[in-house]
């Protein structure tokens, strides 16, 4: 597997190219936005680490725009460790963020399960009459397609994965957005929202049932 790092700390970018190495990951070395951005686009890598705060574009925007095109694995490298620009960069479409100071142990560790994560996906997913391609990134009910922003794919893949299942806020923060922690912001019940409105264009069958006071459910409508 070939890994992408955008890091414009060349003294960190190079020990970090030789660890990879020594572990078996040959690793492709870009150092601005920009450049990072058409790397991204242009290679076929297992997964990209990148900072947030680079030269040309930064790390939000240069995920954002990947999402656009691709759905390759991303891990943030990054001294931004608030609560706010954690679910920033993961709204972004990052699969995870790792704050430095950081262990390398820990971000191997982590690209491991990201990547083995996304291997180990099923292709498609079927929820009565919705249907998702997980490698083309599609949606459609009763052969109707449905455009997903990248974080609103990840919130239904989960619901998808867990049909007819009550699932709870901390279940969603915790499994789509990949936080620990209650940031008290309204993330999830928005992206529900958005999502609702979606995948009920059109229909008189509403699939996501409110359950008061605990979550949602995704149901299987025909």
């Amino acid at each position: 597997m070939k890994l992408l790092l955008i890091e414009d700390d060349i003294e960190l970018a190079l020990s970090l190219v030789e660890r990879f190495r020594d572990q078996g990951y040959a690793t492709e070395h870009v150092s601005d936005g920009i450049a990072g951005l058409a790397a991204a686009l242009r290679g076929d890598f297992g997964a990209i680490i990148v900072d947030r705060m680079l030269p040309g574009m930064d790390g939000l925007s240069l995920v954002k725009a990947l999402r656009r095109e691709k759905t390759t694995p991303v891990i943030y490298l990054t001294t931004m460790g608030g609560i706010d620009d954690r679910v920033q960069g993961l709204e972004a479409g990052g699969d995870d963020y790792l704050v430095k100071p950081f262990a390398f142990a820990e971000l191997m560790a982590r690209i491991r399960v990201m990547t083995r994560r996304i291997a180990q996906s099923s292709t498609k997913l079927s929820a009565g009459s919705i249907e998702m391609d997980l490698v083309q990134r599609t949606v459609v009910r009763q052969g109707q397609p449905i455009d997903l922003a990248p974080q609103e794919f990840r919130l239904l893949e989960y619901m998808m994965r867990n049909v007819d299942r009550v699932v709870t806020r901390k279940m969603l923060l915790e499994n789509v957005w990949g936080i620990h922690f209650d940031p008290h912001t309204s993330v999830v019940e928005s992206h529900v929202s958005r999502l609702r409105a979606r995948l009920n264009s059109g229909f008189s069958t509403d699939a996501i049932q409110t359950v008061r006071s605990i979550g949602y459910r995704l149901l299987a409508p025909r």
